[in-house]
């Protein structure tokens, strides 16, 4: 699996490559679209982009966790925590792409 992330400004020279707009133009764009998210979902909406999937914030009730290196009982706070579901279309893209990378794999050896 490749060790690449993928950044902001990726995203922007992608923009830059298929649109054509200007650096600073499609590094803002980004940016509109990465905040427009935020602020969607930290006023609680779920945010869904079709053939992509859809975020949205899940809140987690206090409960009792055990710290592994010891074996203690430590609560858990309540807090709202991120969730990502991608979409069928999506996973179906993931697939196909982990199945035609294994077949290279396999050929190489």
């Amino acid at each position: 699996m490749s060790e690449k992330t993928l950044t902001r400004a990726d995203l922007a020279e992608a923009v830059v490559k298929r649109i054509g707009l200007p650096r600073n133009e499609s590094a803002d764009l980004v940016e509109l679209v990465l905040a427009e998210i935020s602020n969607s979902l930290q006023e609680g909406q779920q945010v869904k982009l079709s053939s992509f999937g859809s975020f949205g914030v899940r809140e987690k009730k206090q409960r009792i966790g055990r710290n592994p290196k010891t074996g203690e009982e430590v609560p858990i706070t309540p807090r709202r925590v991120l969730v990502f579901r991608p979409s069928a279309i999506m996973k179906n893209r993931i697939d196909a792409s982990m199945k035609a990378r294994s077949k290279r794999t396999k050929k190489k050896k």
